[in-house]
C-alpha cells in the first residue's frame, strides 16, 4: 500500500501529515499528485469524502516557495463560505511546519478587515466568488503574480448564480497559469468552461460520472405529505439509538424552520439549523456544534451539501429530494460513509418526487430500497398551504376588465376654455348687428 513517504514530499509536510494521523493517502490524492506536479491543467472527478482537498493541496505547498511578495500565487476559488474556512484551516494544519500566508475572504465578513489581512502579504488565498470580485474592484487585491488557479465544487457556484462572476475571475487572471478543478460531478456547463479556459486538462477519473460510495446504505420510505414526513422523522430520532449524527437535507428555509418548530419541543438542545437567512455566527456555531457532536440533528437547505468535511455522520435524511439536479442526491449523501465507515441515507419521497427519483436511479444504476412505514407512525391528513390543491369555483363568472383611458385626452385649462371673439373692432361690429337685428325683428 501507497504512502506518504512514497510521495515526493518534504520533510515538513510529512511530519505535518503524521501530526493529524494520516499515513496514507486515497487514490485520488495518490493519482493526481504526479499530474498538478508535472504542471499539467488537471480535472479530478471524485466523490465527496475521498479528500480531494488535500489532493491538490499538498502538491500545491509542496511547491510553494517561500516569498515577501503582497499579492497571492495561489487562488482557490470554492462555492461557500463555510468552505472557505475549511480549505483555510487544511492549510493551516498541512502547512505546520512552513511558511504559507493563506487568508480565506467571503461575503458576510467585513471586508475591511479581509482588505486589511490581503494588503499584508498573502501566499494562498481562499475565496467565494462574489467577495473575490469586491476585493479586484477596490485593488486591494491584484491578480497579475496569480501561478495556479484552484475551481472546488465549480458546478455548485453555477447552481448559486455565480457564473458571471466565475466568468469574469477567469477573464482577468494571468493567461500563464495552471488550472485545477475538483469536483463529484460535471455537467455539461462545467465541460463548456473546461473548454474554454484549460489548456489540453488531464482528467483524474476514478468513478463514473454519478456513481455513488457502494459503502452508502440507500433506502426510502414513500410520505404522502409534510406533517407525515415530521411524524416519521421524530419517530426515528425516538426509536433508534443508531441515529446518533443526522444530517437532514430540505428544499428550502421556511420548511428548514417549520421542522423545528414542530420538533423543537421533544429535542430543542439536541438540533441545529443552518441556512442562508442565519447569521454568520449561527451558522459557523450550528456546524461546529454538529461536528463535535453536542447536535444530533443538523437541519440544511443546500448551501453546506458540498465540500464541508463533516466527521462521523451516521445518516443523511433527505426530508425532500432535490428539486433540479439528480446530481444534488450523491452530493447530499456523500456527507455520510466518509473515511472508510458504513452510511446510511434515507429519502422521504412523495408522488411528486417519483419522476426525480427515477432520475436519481438512472444516474446511479442502482435503485433506492423502499422500506415499509412503520405502524406507530401516524399517517397525518393535514396539509399545508403549498399541498393543498388549488381549486377554482366554475360558477364565478370571469369579470370583463374595465379599461380606463389613458391617453392624451385632458381637461382643458380655465384660460383655454374661453371663446376668441376677434378684436375691439370685431366686437363693435357684432355689437351692431345684433341691435339692427333687434329693432327688426317683429313681435
Amino acid at each position: 500500500m501507497t504512502t506518504f513517504k512514497d510521495l515526493n514530499l518534504t520533510k515538513q509536510l510529512l511530519n505535518a501529515l503524521s501530526d493529524i494521523g494520516f499515513e496514507n493517502p486515497t487514490p485520488i490524492q495518490e493519482k493526481a499528485f504526479p499530474v498538478i506536479m508535472s504542471g499539467k491543467d488537471a480535472v479530478g472527478i471524485a466523490q465527496t469524502g475521498t479528500g480531494k482537498t488535500f489532493a491538490y493541496l499538498l502538491p500545491i505547498l509542496r511547491q510553494l516557495t517561500y516569498s515577501e511578495q503582497r499579492q497571492p500565487r495561489v487562488l482557490i476559488v470554492v462555492p461557500t463560505r463555510e468552505l472557505v474556512l475549511q480549505v483555510v484551516d487544511e492549510v493551516a494544519k498541512l502547512s505546520a511546519y512552513m511558511q504559507a500566508r493563506c487568508v480565506g475572504v467571503y461575503g458576510g465578513g467585513n471586508i475591511n478587515i479581509q482588505k486589511q489581512k490581503v494588503y499584508d502579504g498573502v501566499d494562498i488565498l481562499v475565496a467565494t466568488p462574489g467577495r473575490l470580485i469586491d476585493l479586484t474592484l477596490s485593488r486591494t487585491l491584484q491578480f497579475n503574480s496569480i501561478q495556479k488557479l484552484v475551481i472546488d465544487e465549480v458546478d455548485e457556484m453555477l447552481n448559486l448564480g455565480f457564473r458571471a462572476q466565475l466568468i469574469k475571475i477567469l477573464d482577468i487572471l494571468p493567461e500563464k497559469r495552471q488550472n485545477l478543478m475538483f469536483s463529484a460531478t460535471l455537467n455539461e456547463d462545467v465541460e463548456l468552461m473546461i473548454d474554454n479556459y484549460f489548456k489540453k486538462p488531464e482528467y483524474i477519473e476514478l468513478i463514473s460520472r454519478g456513481t455513488p460510495l457502494e459503502k452508502i446504505i440507500q433506502q426510502a420510505y414513500y410520505v404522502p405529505n409534510f406533517y407525515t414526513k415530521v411524524n416519521l422523522l421524530e419517530f426515528l430520532l425516538q426509536t433508534e439509538k443508531a441515529f446518533s449524527k443526522v444530517l437532514l437535507f430540505v428544499k428550502n428555509k421556511k420548511i428548514a424552520d417549520d421542522i423545528y418548530k414542530e420538533i423543537g419541543p421533544a429535542f430543542a438542545e439536541e438540533i441545529g439549523v443552518i441556512h442562508s437567512n442565519k447569521s454568520q455566527p449561527q451558522r459557523f456555531s450550528a456546524v461546529k456544534k454538529f461536528d463535535e457532536g453536542t447536535h444530533r440533528l443538523l437541519i440544511a437547505t443546500d448551501v453546506i451539501a458540498r465540500g464541508l468535511d463533516l466527521k462521523d455522520v451516521t445518516h443523511v435524511i433527505n426530508f425532500d429530494m432535490p428539486s433540479k439536479e439528480a446530481s444534488a442526491y450523491i452530493h447530499r449523501i456523500g456527507r455520510t460513509g466518509r473515511a472508510d465507515k458504513t452510511g446510511i441515507a434515507i429519502s422521504f419521497v412523495t408522488k411528486k418526487d417519483t419522476t426525480m427519483q427515477k432520475e436519481i436511479e438512472t444516474l446511479m444504476k442502482k435503485k433506492l430500497v423502499i422500506l415499509d412505514m412503520p405502524e406507530a407512525v401516524e399517517i397525518s391528513e393535514n396539509l399545508t398551504q403549498d399541498e393543498k390543491p388549488v381549486t377554482r369555483d366554475k360558477s364565478l363568472k370571469k369579470i370583463p376588465k374595465i379599461i380606463t383611458p389613458t391617453g392624451a385626452f385632458h381637461e382643458k385649462k380655465e384660460k383655454n376654455k374661453k371663446v376668441n371673439l376677434g378684436g375691439k373692432r370685431r366686437q363693435e361690429n357684432l355689437r351692431r348687428i345684433a341691435e339692427k337685428n333687434a329693432r327688426t325683428k317683429p313681435f
